[in-house]
């Protein structure tokens, strides 16, 4: 109970002290017109409400990743807790903030444009694959995890493909929903509904929180008992947890989201509440849910404690989807039938309401690239139908591998977005008229998480089975190589940025 309120506190004081200073780094214009307002085409660019927003992107943040990855991150033990909060604080919330802000300050430009103006025109074209690749990987897991859920609650047929039983009719409904939700203007469905399906998901994390804190604080796990690695497949804390965790913490796919929200906002001093504050809000969530499934399955009567019974738990169930079962359970048991009920729709609805607005990211991804106006329907269509057929033909590739190779994705994109943040913020602070020492070293907020995530992927791609999966004996070769990767990012900034630096001074 200790660790858990402390953590709590912790990211709350980080939003108001941490988070300020962020925003003072970037240095917000009130005056100056967002594209919500310069832009204004009643289907994308469509000024929006601070309060609706903030709602929409926790939303839209906040599917799957914090719910099924903290799950998944306990299994490492209450290092965990440690990763959500600094994570969150450090890394998540100056990434949600840096991308909605240079997407307002660039024109609502995507993350793939945002990146490249700043890493190079290469790198622009690479970030337009690796993003789509993310969200056609996302979207599927965002599919598939309610289409389960909802088969769990309500019936209706599956199919068995290769073995595996696929919830179709499910499939085929979320899957019609997420169409309407890609194709219509951003305020018909998503603006107007989301919400409410937000406040909900918040009302599902405050009532297991109470639940928890009320009833079973005594078996809530501490950070006390150890930080030591407790999962048991063999796999090392590092990287793999830093990757488990990822919406909880950190996540490229919320640089995906920020621009759909970055088109809506009318006022650059509503950015901190609205991507800063929505990441904050994501890591509370995930610390609830980690705490929640590392606390559910104590059996004293059988010498299990915490973790330890949330081990057991999954032993029993192999090659099932883990953190479905864990919701279901948790939700059950603590919150009763309605209340259950209740909070299994607000994780049904989180990761439906992800999925749409990954389709439709994804849509104006291409559309940017294109440079086709998106007001005429059937220009929509022509570039959402053929990202329909993709997620659909992944609906029938194992979930679980699905969810390992976007996990990886997700936190490479992450990595190219906190460099991009760098060099943006280190220019800034060399061009700026009346240097300030906020300016002048603000690059730093995104220059340190930059190079740990960097050599969080690096690692994780040369020792997570599905990586080159180096064996046990050899693991050291792999953080040898991602250091040398890391350490070459940051002389490669270094020289680039004593150019700059020259150049500046004429």
């Amino acid at each position: 109970m200790i660790t858990f309120i402390v953590a709590l506190i912790l990211l709350v004081v980080g939003f108001f002290t941490y988070g300020v200073l962020v925003e003072k780094i970037f240095g917000v214009e009130p005056d100056r017109k967002t594209p919500a307002l310069t832009k204004t085409d009643g289907v994308d660019f469509v000024p929006m409400a601070p309060w609706r927003i903030f709602l929409v992107q926790f939303l839209n943040i906040a599917g799957l990743g914090p719910i099924f990855g903290a799950i998944m991150g306990i299994f490492y033990g209450p290092a965990a807790f440690l990763w959500i909060v600094f994570g969150t604080i450090f890394a998540g919330g100056v990434h949600d903030y840096l991308s909605g802000m240079l997407s307002i300050r660039k024109g609502g430009a995507s993350l793939p444009d945002i990146v490249g103006d700043e890493l190079g025109e290469g790198t622009k074209v690479f970030m337009r694959v690796l993003s789509l690749v993310l969200l056609i990987l996302l979207t599927t897991t965002f599919l598939s995890g309610p289409a389960t859920l909802l088969q769990g609650l309500a019936g209706l047929g599956t199919m068995d493909f290769r073995g595996r039983m696929i919830p179709i009719i499910w499939v085929l409904i979320i899957f019609g929903y997420y169409a309407l939700a890609t194709v219509l203007p951003v305020d018909k469905l998503i603006g107007r509904f989301y919400p409410i399906f937000g406040g909900i998901l918040l009302f599902m994390g405050i009532g297991i929180m109470v639940v928890m804190l009320g009833w079973h604080a005594s078996e809530m796990p501490e950070v006390f008992d150890g930080l030591q690695n407790r999962q048991t497949n063999g796999l090392p804390l590092f990287p793999m947890m830093f990757v488990s965790i990822a919406c909880g913490a950190i996540s490229g796919f919320h640089g995906t989201q920020s621009p759909i929200m970055a088109r809506c906002v009318t006022n650059e001093r509503q950015g901190r509440w609205i991507f800063y504050g929505a990441m904050v809000a994501e890591g509370i969530l995930a610390l609830i849910w980690a705490a929640a499934a590392g606390t559910f399955f104590a059996d004293p009567e059988k010498g299990l404690y915490g973790i330890d019974g949330l081990q057991a738990f999954a032993a029993a169930h192999p090659g099932e989807n883990i953190a479905a079962l864990v919701i279901d359970k948790v939700s059950r048991s603590w919150l009763g039938t309605v209340g259950g009920i209740l909070a299994i729709i607000g994780v049904i609805a989180a990761p439906i309401t992800s999925g749409d607005t990954a389709l439709r990211s994804a849509r104006l991804i291409v559309a940017d690239f294109l440079k086709w106006d998106q007001r005429p329907i059937p220009k929509r269509l022509i570039i959402a139908v053929p990202l329909f057929l993709c997620v659909f033909g992944m609906v029938f590739v194992d979930f679980n591998v699905v969810w390992r190779y976007f996990a990886w994705t997700n936190q490479t994109l992450a990595v190219f977005t906190l460099w991009a943040g760098t060099v943006w913020l280190y220019k800034k602070g060399q061009s700026d008229q009346v240097p300030s020492t906020n300016y002048r070293y603000g690059y730093l907020v995104s220059m340190i998480p930059a190079l740990f995530m960097t050599m969080v992927c690096s690692s994780y791609i040369l020792i997570a089975p599905e990586g080159l999966h180096l064996p046990v004996e050899w693991r050291w070769v792999g953080y040898l190589c991602a250091g040398i990767v890391t350490i070459g990012c940051l002389v490669g900034f270094m020289i680039w940025a004593k150019r700059v630096k020259r150049e500046a001074r004429g």
